[in-house]
């Protein structure tokens, strides 16, 4: 009817028609849109308390982010530690109109439609807002089919304005900051500013700043860490913007412009970054904990999403230096371990590589799919390109599940941790060599045995006993009850008339005689000794736990060792000291967890700590002076276990106490011989490389300087004796004129039995 009483040419009403009919069909187009019928749209409550995923961070006791834990790596920022010329790089280069429209540019809405879209120029620029990219942030886009683009389009456009009648100007800025996406999953600019700059938000210079905002336009293709000259260029167009727009002087942009492209990347990924094995171990003591915590929902807490903050006691510093030490002793003793081995390396025998293959993940899914073994083995062994972990470099070649399980076969590991002694609060913790490729953790998942790092707790228990430490034992074998003879491992033949007093039996770690000593004290009596300590309660009940058949992490070791320099008290290690939530508020402190009664006297401890000086200044770990120079306090014991499978050292501090093992995962890879093996060339170069890095920092003097306290008169009186003698009665009894006899090993039954009173009075 309205048309009929136009005066309009048929032509003209035909457009008219046509362009009242589309007008009407976007408008129930928009207003389907508008009342949900394409999902529901957030209304003004849902605005004003949005809720986004955040972030949770890892601290060191200094404060310092160790890592995070995210789906998306997002982390909130206030409005006011937005540095000005951040705002002014974001709105020159994305929406020069911000503070002018009140969502939508209509303006650039045009531009885009006349130049973009009707003269194909592209260069002219999009019509998305400020706030229109933020509605995209907070709710994303979903798939509607070909109407996809329209749709979400218009979505954003409502939620936009919507947005604007919400908050201010300063506020949206603040929202859009903590919600876009940057390069390398990562969500929002203090995120982005840690990650690429090492920096707060605040503290972001000008160049900085305009770096991360360009990568904005396309955030991988600009991302400054995989293409550095792209987000160089980049950067320089937003500080072009900045400049064209008045935002920048003339003067700042052309100084700014040749600046070059620095970046201080952080990795927070499970794998990459500081402390990776000591994030994995705390994600899961915290998922536990979590599990018991509740919100202000009543709903438990989630590690991922809910931006907590994790205040731990690792020593951001230590634990750089101790992942240097480990690195560059282990790739030293990888060299010298593979060199030793030559063309007779166990791991390139077939036996044992068909054995590792059929334990093997992959053989085992495989055979329970139904395959053959014949398959299974020729699926096996079919290269394909992989990247392969070696020290110095990762290796991407072409090669089979088989050769790459017999490249990690190789491979020697390595489990160090460090405690304050006092609290057991844990300083440092180096889990393995590298996380990527060898996630299990050698610090507290792997339980192996000890070794000689048994042995104080035997010499520990005798002295509490009364057993003077200037009794001599005989180093000569003994069989005992059921055949049983254990030996010494030294390379040189001993004299068997040789007799040492307890100091110098631990220094040396003379196997013999620390059996003795157990016997002489009673198994019962060491075992009870150790629970005081904080050792596990299942260590074995037999003789042969003098030389360390026990099983044990470093962990569980590093907290009993600390009793000999906290007055008697063992400290249960401990890494968690507090739990904020995303507000600051303090949900969850976690305290130290010392034995509330000594162990041993404090003559004991004296005389303990002075016996293991020994052994770092004469004895197994002497090289500690004569290799490394060092001039430390330093007490210590070394540790072997049989066929060389693992090493072990014990680094004892006035206000350290540092635990290391190294040797391979498959238990039938030893190294070849105990001079390669033993625990003083395979584990103590580590706490002595950590021991020297730390020397050479002054933040550490505070430990590197302590010293012992000087023993009492009464331990120094204790302990004044030779370091050996010849047992004239033994060489009496076994030689025949002036002609020794070949030497024979006592028995406890038969010869030894008759001469036991006598043997005891000489010993």
């Amino acid at each position: 009817m309205i048309l009929k009483n136009l005066q309009l040419t048929p032509v003209k009403k035909w457009v008219l028609g046509i362009s009242l009919t589309f007008i009407a069909l976007f408008g129930f187009f928009f207003l389907s849109i508008y009342c949900g019928w394409w999902g529901k749209l957030p209304d003004t409550e849902e605005l004003r308390n949005l809720n986004q995923n955040e972030a949770t961070e890892v601290f060191s006791s200094e404060g310092k982010l160790l890592g995070k834990y995210y789906i998306f790596d997002r982390q909130p920022v206030l409005y006011e530690d937005l540095p000005q010329h951040l705002i002014d790089a974001l709105i020159a280069t994305e929406d020069v109109r911000f503070y002018e429209h009140s969502g939508i540019d209509n303006r650039s809405l045009l531009r885009v439609f006349f130049k973009t879209i009707l003269m194909g120029d592209e260069s002219s620029g999009g019509g998305s807002t400020i706030t229109l990219q933020l509605a995209k942030n907070l709710f994303g886009r979903k798939d509607y089919g070909h109407l996809s683009i329209v749709v979400n389009k218009v979505r954003e456009a409502i939620i936009a304005q919507r947005l604007e009648d919400i908050y201010s100007k300063e506020e949206i800025i603040k929202l859009y900051f903590n919600t876009v996406p940057f390069s390398d999953n990562t969500y929002g600019i203090e995120s982005a500013a840690m990650k690429f700059f090492n920096s707060g938000t605040k503290d972001l210079t000008l160049d900085e700043a305009a770096t991360l905002v360009g990568t904005l336009k396309a955030s991988h293709y600009y991302n400054p860490r995989l293409f550095p000259e792209r987000s160089l260029e980049r950067r320089n167009v937003v500080l072009s913007q900045m400049n064209k727009y008045g935002y920048l002087p003339s003067e700042e942009y052309v100084k700014n412009r040749v600046k070059p492209l620095e970046l201080d990347y952080q990795y927070f990924s499970n794998n990459d970054g500081v402390a990776p094995y000591f994030r994995s171990q705390l994600k899961k003591e915290l998922s536990k904990i979590l599990d018991t915590l509740e919100n202000e929902k009543g709903e438990p807490y989630n590690l991922y999403r809910d931006g907590l903050q994790i205040h731990t006691t690792i020593d951001y510093q230590m634990q750089q230096l101790a992942e240097e030490a480990m690195k560059e002793h282990m790739t030293s003793l990888q060299q010298q371990f593979e060199k030793a081995y030559g063309k007779n390396a166990p791991w390139k025998r077939e036996d044992i590589l068909n054995e590792a293959l059929q334990n093997s993940k992959q053989y085992k899914n495989l055979a329970a799919a139904g395959w053959s073994r014949e398959k299974i083995m020729d699926s096996l062994h079919r290269k394909t390109e992989m990247e392969l972990f070696d020290w110095g470099q990762k290796k991407l070649l072409s090669a089979s599940i088989a050769d790459s399980l017999q490249h990690y076969m190789k491979f020697l590991n390595m489990g160090m941790i460090n405690l304050d002694p006092s609290t057991g609060a844990v300083k440092s913790w180096v889990g393995g060599i590298n996380h990527k490729y060898f996630k299990y953790d050698h610090v507290s998942q792997s339980r192996r045995q000890i070794g000689s790092i048994f042995k104080p707790v035997v010499y520990t228990a005798a002295v509490e006993a009364g057993i003077d430490p200037c009794t001599y034992y005989s180093v000569r074998e003994v069989t005992y009850e059921g055949g049983w003879t254990p030996s010494n491992s030294g390379s040189e033949e001993e004299d068997p008339y040789t007799k040492y007093p307890m100091a110098t039996a631990l220094a040396q770690s003379i196997n013999t005689i620390a059996v003795k000593v157990l016997f002489d004290v009673g198994l019962g009596n060491v075992l009870t000794q150790a629970k005081k300590m904080m050792f596990p309660d299942d260590l074995p009940a037999y003789p042969s736990i003098a030389l360390g058949t026990a099983e044990m992490s470093a962990a569980e070791l590093a907290g009993s060792f600390s009793s000999y320099v906290n007055r008697g008290k063992a400290a249960k290690p401990y890494y968690l000291t507090k739990i904020l939530d995303k507000y600051g508020n303090e949900i969850a402190t976690f305290e130290p967890q010392v034995a509330a009664q000594p162990a041993f006297s404090n003559t004991t401890r004296q005389v303990m700590i002075e016996m293991m000086k020994g052994t770092v200044n004469s004895g197994t770990a002497s090289r500690l002076r004569y290799k490394y120079n060092l001039p430390n306090d330093i007490a210590g014991k070394t540790g072997t276990t049989q066929n060389n499978r693992d090493g072990w050292f014990v680094g004892i501090t006035p206000k350290l106490i540092s635990v290391t093992w190294a040797g391979t995962d498959d238990a039938r890879i030893g190294f070849p011989s105990t001079y390669l093996g033993q625990g003083a060339n395979s584990a103590l170069p580590a706490f002595a490389l950590l021991l020297q890095k730390m020397n050479a920092r002054p933040e550490f003097s505070d430990i590197t300087q302590a010293k012992f306290a000087a023993p009492s008169s009464t331990v120094q009186m204790m302990l004044n004796c030779e370091p050996q003698k010849r047992d004239n009665f033994l060489e009496r009894l076994f030689t025949k004129g002036d002609k020794p006899k070949k030497a024979k090993k006592e028995k406890k039954e038969g010869l030894f039995g008759k001469i036991k009173g006598l043997f005891k009075k000489n010993n």
